[in-house]
């Protein structure tokens, strides 16, 4: 079931994202070649609890994992495109980190992600992570009254597509607020002008993750959360929570805007 948010849930939902999007610029920041994926899980939840918000990836258990989810962020680098379990291992320069967060604040969920290069750049992963974010903006923008649901998946296929990406098979944004994954799932590629109408109140991630070998197979790590390309190529991953708005799409992940 679809639950629909009013304007004060909305906000809500946004007050959350202001967070996640705090927290996510200074693990972007901290991130650099020596740093371990570990130590930016503890800098995020210093800032998260320090926030008085509560980390939702901490202890998430579904039915596809052997375990809860043991950190409180994501940190999948190289070949692994969503769910990297931080671990102890120094990045490297050259490294290609995709971060993933989520917290609840007053009972109300927002999700966020992005993709970096840690220290000089391929200038072919600086193209799949411009790509990648070049889908999500693509996709934000067809979410207005009045559309369907398969033109933000088409919106976002095209773009990954069109640079010879491939996609994560099955996998895709979601529905947000209570909880972090709610009703609709919002794919990654899909036929426009088909599928569920979209409506003022409605709260949603989009989350378009590409792989540059242009396969759109994985493979899962032993550890059971760890999801990586199965041609072992590089990926890149990128999201915002939003509403859908009479005004147009609002993007509820963005805080504070930079210079």
């Amino acid at each position: 079931m679809i639950e629909m948010k009013t304007p004060g849930e909305v906000d809500a939902v946004e007050a959350a994202g202001k967070i996640v999007a705090d927290v996510l610029t200074a693990v972007r920041e901290h991130a650099a070649p020596g740093v371990t994926p570990r130590e930016l899980d503890a800098l995020a939840a210093e800032r998260i609890a320090a926030a008085g918000a509560r980390p939702t990836f901490l202890g998430y258990h579904p039915r596809f994992a052997p375990s809860p989810y043991p950190a409180v962020i994501c940190a999948s680098v190289n070949d692994a495109v969503v769910h990297g379990i931080p671990s102890g291992q120094p990045l490297r320069p050259g490294d290609l980190l995709s971060v993933d967060l989520a917290v609840h604040l007053d009972g109300w969920c927002a999700d966020a992600a992005f993709s970096t290069v840690v220290g000089p750049a391929d200038p072919q992963d600086l193209a799949l992570i411009e790509t990648t974010e070049r889908a999500l903006a693509a996709g934000i923008a067809a979410a207005v009254p009045g559309a369907r649901m398969g033109d933000v998946a088409h919106a976002i296929g095209s773009v990954g597509r069109s640079g010879g990406y491939g996609l994560l098979e099955g996998h895709g944004g979601h529905g947000v607020g209570r909880e972090m994954h709610e009703a609709p799932h919002v794919p990654n590629e899909g036929r426009a002008g088909r599928g569920l109408v979209l409506k003022p109140g409605l709260v949603i991630a989009v989350e378009p993750m590409f792989h540059a070998g242009g396969a759109d197979a994985y493979r899962p790590d032993p550890d059971g959360w760890t999801l990586r390309t199965a041609d072992g190529s590089r990926a890149a991953h990128a999201e915002h929570t939003i509403a859908v708005t009479d005004d147009g799409p609002r993007v509820l992940t963005a805080g504070r805007p930079t210079s």
